[in-house]
C-alpha cells in the first residue's frame, strides 16, 4: 500500500474516545471543513455577496467537484455533477431511463434502499399506469433480466448487509438485452473500487455524505454516460439544467452534456465543505482503501464471532461479495447498538435486527477494531442491552 493512512486520520476531528464505525452512514468532518466553512461565510458570501456568483466561481462548482468525484468512481472527465438530494438525482437518472425504452418494467431488488423504490414507486404512478415495478431478492436479479424489462435499478452496495452486485457483469447481461442501467452508488463512492467507463453504466447517482465525508445533507451527484449526455431527458427542467440560463427564455432548451442534469441554485456553502472534504482524497488510491477495508472487517469479523456467539453474520462472508461494511443480526439489535453507543462505540441500526458497522482506513484502523469487538463482548456478557435506557427508540436509529 502507498496510501499514508495515518496521514488522512490526522486530517479528520475524531474524539479519541470514540470509536467510529459509522461512516457509511455519515462520515466525520474533516478539519478543512472549518478553514472551508470560514472562507465561504466570511470571504465569499460575506465580502462578495452576490458578485461571489463570478468572483468566487461559484457557478462551476457543480462541474468541478463532479470532476473530482468522477475519478473515484471510474468516471469520464465531464460526465458527473454535483447538487441537489440522492432522492432527485434517482428520480432523474431513472425517468431518463424510462425515456430511452419502450418496455414497461423497471426492474429492482429488495436490499435496494426504501428512497430508491418510493421513487421508482412515485414514478411508475406518475406515468399513469405506463410503467411497472418489479421488485425481486438480490440473488434473483439476474434470472429476472428478461426482454419485458426496460431498466434495471440497483444499488451497487446493499445498505443493510453490504452485500455487493456485480455492476460489470449485470451491466453486461442487461446490455445484451436491450436494457437500460441504474447504479445507485451511495454506498460504494470512496468504499470500493468502482469503475463506470469500463462497466459501461447508462446512469450512475450517489451522495457525498457517507464515505466522502460532505457533512449532513451535503449534495448528491449523477453520472451520465458519454453517449447518452446530449440526449437523455432532463424530466426535471430547472433553469440551471437551461442551456441560456441568464438568456431567460420562455422555452427549455437543455444545456449540453452534463449540465442539462443541473436543477436548482447549487447549495454553495455545502459544497466548499464537500470542496475541502475531497482534499483528504489527493494521493489516496481507491485500491490502498479497498484493501485495507478487507483486512479490517475481516479481522472484525474472526474476532467478534471468536467472542461474540450469540451475533449472526449477515453478511457475506466472501470479502469480494461486500462493501465496506459488517452486519450482524441479533434479537436485542437496536438495545445493544445504543448500549455501544454509549461506550463511545458508534455503529447504528437497522430494522428488523442488524447492527451495522462501517470500516472507512481513512481513518479507521486495527486498534479501534479490537477495542470495538472488545465492548461488543463487554455488551453482550454483561447483557448491558437489558438496560431500559437502551431500550427507548429513537428517531433515527
Amino acid at each position: 500500500m502507498t496510501t499514508d493512512f495515518k496521514a488522512t486520520r490526522a486530517q479528520f476531528r475524531l474524539s479519541p474516545q470514540m470509536i467510529y464505525l459509522d461512516g457509511n452512514s455519515l462520515g466525520p468532518l474533516p478539519r478543512g471543513a472549518e478553514t472551508a466553512s470560514r472562507r465561504v461565510l466570511f470571504e465569499e458570501w460575506g465580502d462578495m455577496v452576490i458578485t461571489g456568483w463570478n468572483r468566487a466561481g461559484w457557478m462551476a462548482l457543480p462541474e468541478a467537484l463532479g470532476d473530482r468525484i468522477a475519478k473515484l468512481i471510474g468516471a469520464e472527465a465531464g460526465q458527473v455533477v454535483v447538487g441537489d438530494t440522492l432522492s432527485i438525482r434517482l428520480f432523474q437518472a431513472l425517468a431518463a431511463a424510462c425515456a430511452m425504452t419502450d418496455r414497461r418494467v423497471i426492474l429492482s431488488d429488495t436490499g435496494n434502499f426504501p428512497s430508491d423504490l418510493y421513487m421508482a414507486q412515485g414514478l411508475v404512478e406518475n406515468l399513469a399506469g405506463d410503467r411497472a415495478l418489479r421488485v425481486v431478492a438480490p440473488e434473483e436479479v439476474e434470472a429476472n433480466l428478461t426482454e419485458d424489462v426496460g431498466v434495471l435499478m440497483l444499488t451497487e452496495v446493499d445498505y443493510r448487509t453490504g452485500r455487493l452486485h456485480d455492476m460489470a457483469a449485470l451491466t453486461e447481461k442487461a446490455h445484451a438485452l436491450g436494457i437500460v442501467t441504474v447504479w445507485d452508488l451511495a454506498h460504494s463512492a470512496g468504499a470500493i473500487e468502482v469503475d463506470l467507463a469500463a462497466a459501461r453504466a447508462d446512469f450512475a447517482v450517489g451522495c457525498t455524505y457517507k464515505y466522502l465525508n460532505g457533512g449532513p445533507g451535503s449534495p448528491a451527484f449523477i453520472y451520465v454516460a458519454p453517449h447518452h449526455a446530449d440526449t437523455a431527458a432532463t424530466v426535471l427542467n430547472g433553469w440551471l439544467g437551461h442551456a441560456a440560463p441568464f438568456d431567460f427564455e420562455d422555452g427549455y432548451r437543455p444545456a449540453p452534456g452534463i449540465a442539462r442534469m443541473r436543477v436548482g441554485t447549487p447549495a454553495i456553502i455545502q459544497m466548499r465543505i464537500l470542496e475541502a472534504a475531497l482534499d483528504v482524497w489527493d494521493g489516496v488510491a481507491m485500491s490502498d482503501v479497498r484493501a485495507r477495508s478487507i483486512e479490517l472487517s475481516e479481522r472484525f469479523i474472526a474476532g467478534v464471532e471468536a467472542r461474540c456467539p450469540a451475533l449472526t453474520l449477515a453478511s457475506p462472508r466472501d470479502p469480494a461479495r461486500r462493501g465496506s461494511q459488517v452486519s450482524f443480526r441479533f434479537a436485542h439489535g437496536y438495545a445493544a447498538m445504543q448500549a455501544l453507543i454509549a461506550r463511545g462505540v458508534i455503529g447504528d441500526f437497522r430494522a428488523p435486527d442488524i447492527m451495522r458497522f462501517g470500516f472507512t482506513p481513512l481513518y479507521i484502523g486495527e486498534a479501534e477494531v479490537d477495542a470495538a469487538i472488545a465492548h461488543i463482548a463487554a455488551v453482550l456478557t454483561k447483557q448491558e442491552y437489558e438496560n431500559p435506557a437502551h431500550q427507548a427508540r429513537q428517531r433515527v436509529t
